[in-house]
């Protein structure tokens, strides 16, 4: 296991319980860790957005949520936010234990 596994390791488990995560997506939340490392508590919904459109274009290039974060409608736009403080709260978890 790697740091960036760690990290997330730990995204995962700061997820509310009503949280679905895609099936196989330990790669998607490998991209969550970078995020986490490169902007901390400072990421935004968009950034998550980015990051799943990444994942998501190895996995289904033709899915319809594959455009910029300003053009999704804002209750598409609602998924990201779990992964969103789930991050944040990663952050803070790590930055006290010095991850």
């Amino acid at each position: 296991m790697t740091y960036l596994d760690s990290l997330a390791t730990l995204i995962r488990s700061c997820l509310p319980p009503d949280a679905e995560p895609p099936k196989d997506s330990a790669a998607l939340f490998r991209l969550y860790a970078v995020l986490l490392n490169a902007k901390g508590e400072q990421v935004t919904d968009e950034d998550v957005h980015d990051a799943w459109s990444a994942w998501m274009q190895t996995v289904n290039s033709a899915h319809e949520a594959l455009v910029p974060f300003s053009d999704l409608d804002p209750e598409i736009r609602a998924f990201d936010a779990p992964y969103t403080e789930a991050i944040r709260a990663a952050a803070r978890q790590a930055r006290r234990s010095n991850m």
